[in-house]
């Protein structure tokens, strides 16, 4: 099985999307926990928009479960697969063991701090006193499968490290038709409404936990989760965790992102064009999910290949990734164009709603594809352990570009569309920035080796 995924033979690219489109399927499912909710909370009649809305407020929140997720688990699951790439099982193991101890503490400290504080948290998000009971509602359930969220989307990234693609994309599956068959049995059937959509989600997340669990402690896993390793190897923790820094802090800062412009919408277009937010950030999410599947596919590629000195390979990867993307983006962009007003309606079709989205839709997704420089050079720094980098880039976008512009753009003239052309304008500059670092750092790095290597 470890010979079957050895990333150093055949194609480079054929390595790519065997790993990516079961990847990139895997999160277009993973995706539907949330937007199969936000369609059927759309759509209850009398409150849809307003119920959409008070869901949006509640988006800060669960991308910071997925941010401390990642600060346990994206690190851990590259390392993992740099040392099965130098032959080191045993430690793969323990960093994997060590991944998953800290999984556990985070999500059990999450859980306690969102019930304590969650009224003080959605009033400071941007709820209004119509919305606060449909955000309360949905969250106090949510939180409570904050576990099962962690481990599900954490322990999963060790299953695709080492090759298992099609195994992780089933263990979403299994949650998304979990989820899919009981949100409109809780919505609508027995009259839960919002509560109900979270209930279906946290039951969803908690079948795809088990699955995953139950993959990794057996023995089809190459590397597996053993009882021993649970606990905190400091040294290990502390290296995971200053890689897995850069995936918490591009999580992180995107739930602030979401904070800010909930605020600035709020004060500038009311509830309305908070439902406007959420409808294109749940628009955005299904976009992007492509460039997501290609540079988490990419990853343990790069990773495995770096591990075992093949620094050609890392440079013909970081190529074949980068012109997959920018190719898709531009694509997803000229669709999103010409076909906005489809894509809205699928969520709610309010006149208001609809009319209110069209410009902020077109404003929001300006140059879309410069988007994917920014996660093709931040998976390459990544993947290859350079967590400063990785780390610098993630606040760069989102911290030093998208907030300020978000509080000052609104008041230079443009109003509540200040707000929605903070995203593009940051993905020029911060895409452009990012990669080409990536280039004369790594890039031209990785070339010397492969000149060194040809001289031996």
């Amino acid at each position: 099985m470890a010979s079957k995924n050895d990333f150093t033979k055949g194609s480079v690219g054929g390595s790519i999307l065997r790993l990516a489109l079961p990847m990139t399927l895997a999160q277009l499912i993973n995706i539907l926990y949330n937007v199969v909710d936000r369609i059927y909370i759309g759509r209850i009649p009398g409150t849809g928009r307003l119920a959409l809305t008070g869901l949006g407020l509640c988006f800060p929140i669960l991308m910071l479960v997925t941010a401390f997720s990642n600060l346990a688990s994206s690190g851990g699951a590259p390392l993992s697969s740099i040392r099965r790439g130098r032959g080191d099982l045993d430690e793969a193991e323990r960093i994997m063991g060590t991944s998953f101890f800290l999984l556990l503490v985070f999500g059990v400290l999450l859980t306690a701090v969102g019930l304590t504080f969650k009224k003080p948290i959605l009033y400071l998000f941007g709820a209004s006193s119509e919305t606060f009971g449909y955000a309360d509602s949905y969250l106090c359930i949510y939180l409570l499968g904050t576990v099962f969220v962690m481990i599900g989307l954490g322990m999963n990234s060790f299953i695709s490290a080492q090759g298992f693609a099609r195994t992780a994309m089933l263990s979403v599956a299994l949650g998304a038709v979990v989820n899919i068959v009981l949100d409109p049995i809780f919505i609508y059937l027995l009259g839960m409404g919002v509560s109900g959509a979270a209930l279906a989600t946290v039951l969803a997340q908690g079948c795809s936990c088990v699955w995953v669990l139950r993959f990794l402690c057996s023995e089809n896993a190459i590397l597996r989760l053993r009882r021993a390793y649970v606990r905190p190897d400091w040294p290990l923790l502390r290296e995971s965790c200053a890689l897995g820094f850069s995936g918490f802090v591009m999580a992180f800062t995107n739930s602030l992102v979401q904070v800010v412009c909930n605020a600035a919408l709020s004060v500038y277009g009311g509830d309305l064009y908070v439902g406007v937010m959420t409808v294109i950030n749940s628009v955005r999410e299904v976009a992007q999910m492509p460039v997501q599947g290609i540079t988490n596919g990419c990853q343990p590629v790069l990773s495995y290949n770096y591990g075992a000195k093949a620094y050609d390979r890392v440079l013909k990867g970081i190529r074949f990734a980068t012109l997959i993307c920018v190719g898709y983006t531009t694509g997803a962009w000229v669709l999103i164009h010409f076909f906005g007003e489809t894509f809205i309606r699928v969520f709610n079709s309010e006149p208001a709603l609809v009319n209110a989205a069209l410009p902020a839709q077109a404003a929001y997704f300006f140059g879309f594809f410069m988007m994917s420089f920014q996660f093709a050079g931040q998976s390459t720094f990544v993947a290859l352990g350079r967590a400063k980098q990785a780390v610098f880039f993630s606040i760069f976008r989102k911290v030093i570009i998208v907030v300020p512009l978000t509080l000052l753009l609104p008041r230079l003239g443009l109003g509540v569309m200040g707000v929605f052309w903070a995203e593009p304008i940051s993905n020029f500059i911060g895409g452009a920035a990012c990669y080409l670092t990536m280039l004369s750092t790594v890039g031209r790095g990785l070339r010397k080796q492969v000149s060194a290597l040809g001289r031996s």
